[in-house]
């Protein structure tokens, strides 16, 4: 498991990237990104990761040195390009989550809301497939543990209101008005 922190104009980013312990079907390890969110603290980060992605690296090796390489250096480029006005960038990177079928199956559909779209929780639910799964599409949103590359930003209330945001509303405010501002 690689890390690393980049300063953004919403503060510190950091990204923890992994690979499947033995790879997809014997194959070669498939890197993706795993965690990433507005903050320092890779020990909270890396308790987003569901156990059965994380493998067998704990929080105390999270201080290998980070490589520019691999997906980690794509997962840097990549945020780095959302703040220059590539806001589909970040969708641009592999990610690996882990949870049930729905919760799964709702993140997936959460890198498809474009960049400046924005939908209610009850639409994410139709998008999703269930629509009466209001509350579930919201706890993907609030289960989701990796911030920009799975846009749960894009997600509001019925009533047009921010609703939550694990990094803080300031932080979704900005990353709404960024891209409401630029071309699409």
């Amino acid at each position: 498991m690689y890390a690393t922190t980049l300063t953004t104009p919403d503060g510190p980013f950091s990204i923890l990237v992994g690979a499947e312990a033995s790879g997809a079907a014997g194959g070669p390890a498939q890197e993706a990104v795993l965690a990433s969110g507005w903050t320092t603290d890779l020990d909270a980060l890396h308790a987003l990761v569901h156990p059965t992605v994380r493998g067998t690296v704990s929080a105390e090796q999270l201080d290998r040195p980070s490589t520019p390489d691999g997906v980690l250096g794509e997962a840097a480029d990549a945020v780095r390009s959302y703040y220059d006005g590539d806001h589909g960038a970040p969708g641009r990177v592999p990610v690996r989550q882990a949870s049930g079928p729905f919760r799964t199956h709702a993140w997936d559909v959460l890198r498809e809301v474009n960049a400046g779209e924005r939908l209610t929780y009850s639409e994410y639910a139709v998008r999703a497939g269930r629509p009466a799964a209001v509350r579930a599409a919201a706890g993907a949103c609030a289960m989701n543990a990796a911030a920009l590359f799975v846009p749960c930003h894009r997600i509001l209330r019925l009533d047009g209101t921010l609703g939550g945001f694990r990094y803080g509303l300031p932080i979704k405010e900005s990353l709404l008005a960024r891209e409401a501002t630029l071309p699409r």
